[in-house]
Formats: structure tokens, C-alpha cells, sequence
């Protein structure tokens, strides 16, 4: 990515710079309800307010504790923005489904960017990083900030950000190509875009398993996105540098291990393990930088 000097103000944008009306039908509906009403981040299989699958390398899988899955959910996060080039002290990062902001707080205490904006299409999970991280960017003024917009309209100015980043959420956005066009609009050459989630194999054979299996995939919360279209989409609206980085090894066998001694199974189901191992899907980092 290079040394970047970036412009005199490098503050999170405020509200006023950053929120546009977001109609709410455009929300799905699966999406409006599991992150507005039910609030997913409660359920018994996540932990400490994070709202990701994990990465489970070098913990103990004996016995894994509540504690343990807290460290798997930091962990994917420190995965993601360690492919962020130093000077990271210089860069203004966005994340796109940013949940309850834990993630973007980690960035910044851990990493120390410059600032960070966490966006979210559901205003009741905004609200909800406010509160959560009123400590942090009462800690972080000016540099940690918290606002509406969806994948496909990204509330921030052309080529104003050195980063776009997303941690398993990826999987709810309807159309990954509007993902892709608008990271592109909103990052200076050279910046850099990390994704992390989970892609479907190719097939209308293999939708129509994960359907069965996932009743995510059945009821369109998730979508089965193909990790080959993503990356054609990246090359197609402006970057180069497109690499791709199977990880379902630290992510499947670990939430299991912790699902089978925590979760009761009409809680969470066990069905993502059988369909990684039977190839349905995996787990990928990927990371594009943003053409010249």
C-alpha cells in the first residue's frame, strides 16, 4: 500500500458528514429482524457482544470456555487488520457491517489508526455501538465514529478513506458487486479493501443443500455468494493485487468443538462443520488494493 501522508484532517466524519435517510425497506427482512428485534448478538453462540464465527487457531479446543470464544471473535478481527500496512498510525479505515462496534474499538486500541467509522444498514445496531463504545470514543475523540449505510451506498466521499474492511458480514449483502464498486469509489489509489467471510461452492445443486442444511440460507439471511464472482468483481471496478486466503480450517472445527459442550441445538445449529467438510462451503480472507 505504500506510505500514504494522507490529507491534514484525518478525524472520524461526523454524523453530519456521513448519515444519508436510509429507507428502511430496503433493509431485508431477515436482516431487519435478527439484528434489530432478536439482536443476534445475545444468542448463546456468540459471546461478549461479537458477532462473528471466530478464529480458533492456538486455542485449546478440550474444553473451550465463553472466554475462549470471546478471544476466537478478536482474533478474526486481529486476522483482518493485520493485512493493513504500516504506517497504520496514517490510516482512516471504514468498516461495512461493523454490528456493535467491538471490532472498531479493538482496531483502535490495538492497532491504532488514525481513525475508524463503523457503518451498519440497521440503525438499531448504530444506536447500539454508540452505547457500547460510548467509553471508547469518549477515549478516542474525533477518531472513532459510528453511522447508517448499506453495502452498495457507502455514506462517504470518493477516494476519502485508505481502507475499507468487513468481518463476516459480507455473507448478508444482497449484491457483492455493488460492494466491490462502491469500496472502490470511496478508497484513494492505493488503499486497501479486506473482507473476511464465508462463500458457497458453485452449483445450483449445492444452494439448493445449503438450504436444507442452514435454514440462514433457506430463509435469505445468508446468501450463497461464490468466492470467483467476488474476486471477478474486485479486477472488474478498479483493483489489482486480488489475493484470496482459505482459513475454514481455524474457523469450522473450533465454533463446533464450542457449540457441542454450550449451545443447546435448537440454539445455534452444527450444520455449518458437515457442510465445510462435505464442500459446500468455506471460510476465506480476501484482500484487494485499490488501482492507481
Amino acid at each position: 500500500m505504500g506510505t500514504y501522508l494522507g490529507a491534514p484532517d484525518r478525524r472520524a466524519l461526523t454524523e453530519q458528514e456521513t448519515r444519508r435517510p436510509m429507507d428502511h425497506n430496503h433493509i431485508p427482512p431477515t436482516v431487519r429482524r435478527t439484528y434489530g428485534a432478536d439482536d443476534l448478538s445475545t444468542a448463546p453462540s456468540f459471546a461478549g457482544g461479537f458477532i462473528n464465527f471466530g478464529d480458533w487457531q492456538g486455542i485449546d479446543l478440550t474444553s473451550p470456555t465463553p472466554e475462549d470464544r470471546v478471544r476466537s471473535q478478536e482474533q478474526l478481527y486481529r486476522r483482518v487488520l493485520r493485512a493493513f500496512p504500516e504506517p497504520r498510525e496514517r490510516l482512516r479505515l471504514a468498516e461495512v457491517g461493523c454490528g456493535r462496534g467491538l471490532g472498531t474499538a479493538l482496531a483502535l486500541r490495538e492497532f491504532r489508526f488514525a481513525s475508524v467509522t463503523g457503518v451498519d444498514i440497521h440503525p438499531d445496531q448504530v444506536e447500539r455501538a454508540r452505547a457500547v463504545n460510548a467509553r471508547a470514543q469518549a477515549t478516542y475523540p474525533d477518531r472513532l465514529a459510528y453511522t447508517i449505510g448499506s453495502a452498495d451506498e457507502l455514506p462517504f466521499h470518493d477516494a476519502s478513506l485508505d481502507g475499507v474492511y468487513s468481518v463476516e458480514a459480507a455473507q448478508h449483502f444482497r449484491r457483492l458487486s455493488g460492494f466491490a464498486r462502491e469500496s472502490a469509489r470511496v478508497l484513494r489509489p492505493g488503499g486497501r479493501l479486506v473482507v473476511t467471510t464465508f462463500f458457497a461452492t458453485p452449483g445450483d445443486e449445492i444452494t439448493e443443500r445449503l438450504k436444507l442444511l442452514l435454514a440462514s440460507f433457506a430463509d435469505g439471511l445468508d446468501i450463497a455468494h461464490h468466492l470467483e464472482d467476488f474476486t471477478t468483481d474486485l479486477t472488474g471496478t478498479g483493483f489489482t493485487d486480488v489475493t484470496t486466503e482459505t482459513i475454514g480450517s481455524d474457523v469450522w472445527p473450533g465454533l463446533d468443538r464450542y457449540l457441542a459442550d454450550t449451545v443447546p441445538t435448537d440454539h445455534w445449529t452444527r450444520n455449518f462443520l458437515p457442510a465445510w467438510r462435505h464442500g459446500l462451503l468455506d471460510y476465506h480472507l480476501v484482500t484487494a488494493t485499490r488501482a492507481a
